[in-house]
C-alpha cells in the first residue's frame, strides 16, 4: 500500500508539473500571440529530462498522451465534412494530392541527402521525415482563418478542402505504419495487410452506423450526460478494436468511431462535450513531445533547411498547382501561404514510428523542431498574408505570365458603362442595398469575396466579380474611374482606406459610402475622402428612434409591420440556405419555404 501511495503521489506530481508548466507557457504565448502548441512543446522541453529534469520517467505521461491523440482523432472524424470537397471541387483534390506527391518526392530525396551521414541511417527515416513535412496543420490553419473571418473566402475553401484530403491520406499512412518492417523496408504485405484490416474495421463502422447507433443514440440523446458517456465509450470501443485487429495504435479506431457518428445530428453536441476533455489530454501529448527533444546541435542545421523548404518551397509548389488550375495569383498565394507549416498529424505519425521502432527518437526531436519553427512562422504568414501579398505583388505576376494560364475565377462582368454604381460586399446589409440599386434602374457591379455569394449572383444574372477590395488588381478591373457611386459594406479599415485612395485618384468626383465600426477610424476615413461613413450601431440607434416615434403615433401598425419584417427575414434566410445547396434539391427547399 505504501508503494502504491508513493506511485500515486509521483503520478499526480508529474501531471501537476505538466499542467502548471503548460499554463504558464500558454499565458506567455497568448501575450506574445503565438500558437499554443508551440507553448506546450516548450513547456515539455523545460520540465523534461533534457531541461530541469522535473519529470524523468514519462511512461504514464505517454499513456495519457496516447489517449489524448485518440480523442483528437475521434473529433476529427466527428467533424469530417465531405461537402467541403464538393464546394471547391476538383481543385482541392488536385491541390491536396498534387502537393503531397510533389512535396513528398522532393522532401524524400532532400531528407536522404541530409540524413545519410547519421550513424545507423536507413531510408525509412527519410520516408518518415518526408511525409511529416508534407502535411499541414488543420488545427492551426482553421483556427487562424476562423479568427480572420476567411473560412468562407475562395482561398479559405480551397485550404479547407486540401487539409481534408491531407487528413484522409494521413489516416491511411498511419494505418499502414504497423505493417512496415523497419528491417526489410516496404513489401506487398505492408500494403495489402493494413488494407484488409482497414476494410474490416470500416465495415464494422458502417454496419454500426446503420443498425446499432440510430436506436441507441436516439435514446442516449435524451440526456446530455448519457450522450457524453456513450460517445466516450464508442471512442474506446473502436480504439480497442483497432488494437485487437493488429494496428498497434488506438488512433485509427478512434478516428473511424468518430466518422461513424458524424452523419448523425448529435455530432455537434458531442463535440462540445468532449472538446474540454480532448484539450486536456492533447495538452499532455504536446508537452510529452517537448520532453523528448534532445538538443543535438548536429540536427539543428538539418531542421533549419527542412523548415525553409516547408516555409518557402512548399509555398511555391502549392502556388504553382493553383495557378495551373486557373486561379489568380492572390488566391493562389494566400492558399499556399496558409499551408506553410507541418501538422499535428506529423508529430503523431513520427511518434508512432518511434514506438514501432522504425526511427530513433532523434528523428522525433528533428520533426518537433521543424514543427515549432514552421507553426510559429506560418502563423505570421497567415495573419499578415495581405500585407505580404502587396509586398511581393510585382514578382507574383511572373507565375501568370511565364506559364500563360487562363484565369477562370468566378465573375460575370457587365459591358463597360459610365456613371455606374459599385457595391463591395453583398451579404445582409449589401443585399438590402442591392435591392435598392436595382430599383433605381442604374448600371452596377457587385464585388464580394465569398464564392457562394458570387455563384448565387451569377445564377440571378447579376453583374459581379469575385475579389477582395484590398487587392489592387481587383480595383483596377472594376472601372473605378467610371463609377459614380462606390459603396463598401466591408468594415475592414485598411481595405477601405485603399479603396478610397484608389477611387479618388481614379475619379475625384465619385461619391463614396464606407462601413466602419470604430469612431476614430470613421473620422480617419472622412479625412481621407469618404463622403458618408456607415457606423451600424449608430445608424441602428437612429432607425430605432425613428420607428419608436412612428409606432407611438400609430400603435395599430406594429402588428402589421412585425409580420412584414418576419416575412422579409425569412426571405433573406431562404436565399442564404438556397445558395448552399446543389440544384437538384432546390425544388424541395422552394416548397418548404413557401
Amino acid at each position: 500500500m505504501q508503494i502504491s501511495g508513493i506511485e500515486s503521489y509521483v503520478l499526480l506530481l508529474d501531471i501537476g508539473y505538466v499542467i502548471l508548466s503548460a499554463t504558464v507557457f500558454a499565458i506567455i504565448a497568448r501575450f506574445l500571440r503565438q500558437p499554443l502548441i508551440v507553448a506546450y512543446v516548450f513547456a515539455g522541453i523545460i520540465i523534461g529530462p533534457y531541461g530541469m529534469k522535473l519529470i524523468i520517467e514519462r511512461e504514464v505521461i505517454d499513456v495519457l498522451a496516447e489517449f489524448g491523440i485518440a480523442l483528437l482523432l475521434f473529433m476529427v472524424g466527428l467533424e469530417l465534412d465531405f461537402r467541403r470537397l464538393r464546394d471547391v471541387g476538383k481543385v482541392s483534390l488536385k491541390c491536396g494530392v498534387g502537393q503531397i506527391f510533389i512535396t513528398f518526392i522532393v522532401g524524400y530525396f532532400l531528407s536522404i541527402y541530409l540524413l545519410k551521414n547519421i550513424p545507423n541511417y536507413n531510408d525509412l527515416w527519410a520516408f518518415y521525415v518526408a511525409f511529416a513535412i508534407t502535411i499541414s496543420s488543420t488545427m492551426i490553419v482553421v483556427k487562424l482563418l476562423s479568427d480572420m473571418n476567411e473560412l468562407d473566402t475562395l482561398h479559405g475553401k480551397i485550404v479547407l478542402g486540401t487539409l481534408l484530403v491531407q487528413d484522409i491520406i494521413s489516416i491511411i499512412v498511419l494505418a499502414s505504419l504497423s505493417s512496415i518492417s523497419s528491417m526489410n523496408g516496404f513489401s506487398i504485405n505492408a500494403i495489402v495487410d493494413p488494407m484488409l484490416q482497414g476494410v474490416a474495421l470500416v465495415s464494422i463502422a458502417i454496419v454500426s452506423a446503420k443498425y446499432i447507433i440510430p436506436p441507441t443514440l436516439g435514446y442516449m440523446a435524451k440526456s446530455t450526460e448519457l450522450l457524453f458517456l456513450f460517445a466516450l465509450s464508442w471512442c474506446l470501443i473502436f480504439s480497442f478494436l483497432s488494437l485487437h485487429m493488429g494496428f498497434q495504435t488506438v488512433t485509427i479506431g478512434a478516428f473511424l468511431g468518430g466518422v461513424s457518428l458524424a452523419i448523425f445530428p448529435y455530432n455537434l453536441e458531442i463535440i462540445g462535450r468532449i472538446r474540454s476533455l480532448r484539450d486536456f489530454f492533447a495538452t499532455i501529448f504536446f508537452v510529452s513531445l517537448g520532453m523528448q527533444i534532445a538538443f543535438d546541435f548536429a540536427l539543428l542545421p538539418i531542421g533549419l533547411i527542412l523548415s525553409a523548404f516547408v516555409l518557402f518551397g512548399n509555398v511555391i509548389i502549392v502556388m504553382l498547382i493553383n495557378v495551373f488550375s486557373g486561379f489568380r495569383k492572390r488566391t493562389s498565394f494566400l492558399t499556399a501561404l496558409s499551408l506553410a507549416q507541418i501538422s499535428e498529424f506529423s508529430l503523431i505519425i513520427v511518434k508512432q514510428g518511434t514506438l514501432l521502432g522504425h526511427i530513433p527518437e532523434s528523428i522525433l526531436s528533428l520533426i518537433t523542431i521543424i514543427a515549432v519553427i514552421t507553426i510559429t512562422t506560418s502563423s505570421y504568414f497567415i495573419i499578415h498574408g495581405r500585407e505580404l501579398y502587396r509586398m511581393i505583388l510585382p514578382f507574383l505576376g511572373l507565375f501568370e505570365n511565364i506559364f500563360n494560364v487562363n484565369v477562370k475565377e468566378l465573375e460575370k462582368l457587365p459591358r463597360r458603362s459610365k456613371n455606374h454604381i459599385i457595391l463591395c460586399g453583398c451579404h445582409r446589409m449589401g443585399m438590402v442595398i442591392l435591392e435598392t440599386i436595382s430599383n433605381l434602374g442604374r448600371d452596377y457591379l457587385v464585388v464580394d469575396i465569398n464564392p457562394e455569394v458570387i455563384k448565387r449572383l451569377i445564377d440571378d444574372n447579376i453583374p459581379c466579380i469575385y475579389g477582395d477590395i484590398g487587392d489592387r488588381e481587383i480595383l483596377e478591373r472594376i472601372d473605378l474611374k467610371d463609377a459614380d457611386v462606390i459603396i463598401s459594406t466591408i468594415p475592414d479599415h485598411k481595405d477601405n482606406l485603399l479603396l478610397i485612395k484608389e477611387a479618388k485618384n481614379a475619379n475625384p468626383n465619385a461619391f463614396i459610402f464606407i462601413s466602419e465600426r470604430n469612431i476614430d477610424n470613421a473620422l480617419e476615413l472622412y479625412n481621407e475622402g469618404a463622403d458618408y461613413v456607415i457606423i451600424p450601431e449608430i445608424l441602428g440607434g437612429e432607425k430605432i428612434s425613428e420607428y419608436l416615434t412612428y409606432y407611438m403615433s400609430d400603435t395599430k401598425r406594429i402588428s402589421e409591420d412585425k409580420m412584414m419584417r418576419i416575412r422579409e427575414l425569412k426571405r433573406i434566410k431562404r436565399e442564404e440556405i438556397l445558395g448552399r445547396y446543389e440544384s437538384e434539391i432546390l425544388k424541395n427547399l422552394e416548397r418548404k419555404y413557401k
